[in-house]
């Protein structure tokens, strides 16, 4: 009973520290990314038009569509430099709220009063050393155009802006590390892009259903385009995280079944230890499905009282997680302090059926010996 219910809190816990770690997944990229984003099925960017965002405007469910241009850039801040994602984003952008709640220093603005704001993320704050508050020198942004020619001005292979510093952004290491938001224009000039766009990125009214808005959006676009949920964006992610949880819950009800291996043996000693007993009963007019009967609850007994056990310890380690932080994460830079769990109903159902099927199975053969033992011996 200790064995089956030690192995049924662990399987309980281990599974919802991965529920956990996906749900913290999914808030960090919804944080960062869009709803659902649009973007072209072979090739780097397109041509966007008025009439194609009105199309896009018009769908019913979609509340806003930013545009968004992304390229690398080479950006330089006093006597610092480095290579970063640039990500110019139209004015409605802000009206996203995704980055609302992740700023950690200076104003979520990108213009204002005709100034020209960017929002860096707090890695590439770090390593310029840029303080976004005191605005007292610009951030120098370079884009390589794609020249083949030699031998001339070397500020023709470039082009170059200058742009202030408004706020900073916490999300993630590899999001922090990495990416400048810019407007649209900045970056429409610098790039070179016109009328282009990498990608589109819509957010949808509240309540609705994203599959099908994503099915509206295809039809509007076409073939050329792909329309992405959050979550298909980050597929390879999700995919790994399933598979990881799928073989680490395979690993502990294999312990569940080294758990439950004891009980066919205690079964099989009790079917030697009882055989006198049996024989009475036998004898007293008991049939073989009652000895069966018998062992079967012996084994359903032992097994039962050990999962009910670990379910309710399980159950009240992953809420005492949730409320107290019992396990940090061990790192001082983590992006929460402590181990994220979510307890999910399908998990607990799941893993008391997997205990039933294996409880049957281990007790079914010894409870047929036994039963087949004493009604040989009587004849």
């Amino acid at each position: 009973m200790i064995g089956i219910a030690f192995s049924t809190a662990a399987l309980i816990i281990v599974l919802s520290v991965f529920n956990g770690l996906g749900d913290l997944l999914r808030s960090l990229n919804s944080s960062f990314d869009p709803e659902i984003k649009i973007e072209l099925e072979k090739g780097k960017s397109f041509e966007v038009s008025p009439e194609f965002l009105s199309k896009i405007q018009a769908i019913e469910g979609v509340q806003i569509v930013t545009e968004v241009i992304e390229d690398y850039a080479y950006v330089r801040y006093r006597d610092a430099d480095m290579v970063i994602t640039l990500k110019g984003v139209s004015n409605n952008f802000l009206d996203q709220h995704r980055l609302d709640d992740h700023i950690a220093n200076g104003r979520l603005v990108l213009e204002e009063n005709g100034i020209n704001y960017a929002i860096i993320g707090r890695g590439v704050q770090y390593a310029l050393s840029i303080a976004a508050e005191e605005n007292l020198y610009p951030l120098q942004l370079f884009y390589i155009k794609n020249m083949k020619a030699s031998g001339i001005d070397p500020s023709q292979l470039y082009t170059r802006k200058s742009i202030e510093p408004g706020g900073v952004f916490s999300i993630e290491k590899n999001y922090d590390e990495n990416y400048i938001f810019v407007p649209l224009q900045f970056a429409q000039e610098l790039l070179n892009y016109d009328n282009k766009r990498t990608s589109l990125e819509i957010q949808t009214h509240e309540g609705v259903n994203e599959k099908d808005i994503q099915q509206r959006i295809k039809a509007v676009v076409g073939d050329a385009f792909k329309v992405l949920t959050n979550e298909e964006q980050h597929q390879d992610i999700y995919r790994l995280l399933k598979i990881e949880k799928l073989f680490t819950a395979v690993a502990l009800i294999l312990l569940v079944l080294v758990a439950s291996i004891n009980i066919f043996f205690s079964l099989m000693m009790l079917a030697i230890d009882k055989k006198k007993d049996i024989s009475i009963l036998f004898a007293m007019g008991g049939q073989q499905r009652l000895i069966q009967k018998i062992f079967l609850g012996e084994g359903a007994l032992i097994a039962f009282s050990g999962a009910v056990t670990g379910l309710i310890l399980g159950g009240t380690i992953c809420w005492l997680q949730s409320r107290f932080g019992l396990v940090g994460m061990g790192m001082d830079n983590a992006i929460i302090p402590n181990y994220p769990v979510e307890m999910k109903f399908s998990d607990f159902a799941l893993t008391s059926l997997v205990i039933i099927v294996i409880t049957l199975l281990v007790s079914f053969y010894p409870a047929r010996l036994a039963a087949r033992s004493y009604s040989i011996d009587h004849l």
